[in-house]
């Protein structure tokens, strides 16, 4: 059986920097280190950070010394305020590429246009994009929600940087028919659409697709969709021990990818298994 991995998969840079100015920071041991949420969507990682000390808590309010990361999604501004009012020293962890998401959020709104975010509500970077424009955005997931959307004079969307592009094209042709001036910023990030690609190509040549990444990573939900949609036989596992054999008996190649807050050592784990499977015969 041959083990195929996407040549795009894994952590991106974002996430990359979050971890590493986290790491700097649990290095100072003059201070605690808290994250606020979790930093990226990855238990198995997230709980890695906290036995290095890095703990995680659920709002300012329960940090009264110590520094304060804010999340590779982003914050509500008000909550980054509060930390600094309160004395914190606050790390941005927030990826660069959701930074230029709320540069643009920000620019719509002052220029008059109705906004719209593209994104899955409830989802952290969904909600820091929305609290820029005090709230006044309308969500939406799909094309069909925009549609529903009241007629305006001008609209301008932003889009969660872990989105789809067809799921862009979709929700501006919709909105085009709501308004008489669209603007769009593509704020999809260059490595969520280069590890979507990666996954649709591999999935169309293998018999068996492996998705490896948390449960609670939307870049992850999004590309067991991509790969599912090719029609290959697609499984979601955060770690290897979730592998059934199942899923591979029989397939003469099988792909792996992951999201982008997977750690390599998870993804490389996942392969061994593989390998352990098809070695115990459990693999026909």
């Amino acid at each position: 059986m041959e083990i195929i991995v996407a040549e795009n998969a894994g952590f991106c840079f974002g996430v990359k920097r979050a971890l590493e100015l986290v790491a700097r920071a649990a290095n100072d041991s003059s201070r605690p280190v808290y994250t606020l949420g979790a930093l990226i969507h990855n238990p198995q990682e997230v709980a890695r950070l906290e036995v290095s000390g890095v703990k995680q808590v659920g709002g300012v309010e329960e940090v009264e010394e110590g520094a304060l990361v804010l999340s590779a999604h982003g914050v509500d501004p008000g909550v980054e305020r509060e930390a600094r009012t309160r004395g914190l020293p606050v790390i941005d962890a927030t990826c660069p590429f959701v930074k230029r998401a709320h540069d643009h959020i920000v620019t719509l709104a002052r220029e008059g246009y109705s906004v719209v975010i593209l994104g899955d509500p409830g989802h952290r970077e969904v909600e820091g994009l929305a609290a820029r424009v005090s709230g006044k955005a309308a969500i939406v997931a799909t094309a069909r929600e925009a549609e529903r959307l009241p007629f305006r004079k001008r609209y301008g969307l932003v889009v969660q940087t872990t989105q789809r592009p067809e799921a862009l094209r979709e929700v501006a042709g919709a909105l085009a028919e709501r308004c008489r001036e669209l603007r769009v910023f593509n704020t999809i990030c260059e490595a969520t659409m280069k590890r979507q690609e990666s996954a649709r190509e591999l999935a169309e040549r293998v018999d068996a697709m492996i998705v490896v990444g948390g449960r609670n990573s939307a870049n992850t939900k999004r590309l067991v969709e991509i790969c599912a949609a090719t029609g290959t036989p697609t499984h979601h596992v955060e770690t290897a021990d979730e592998l059934e054999s199942a899923w591979i008996r029989g397939a003469a190649r099988v792909g792996v990818t992951a999201g982008a807050s997977t750690p390599g050592w998870i993804i490389d784990d996942v392969v061994s298994h593989l390998r352990e499977l098809e070695a115990e015969g459990s693999v026909v």
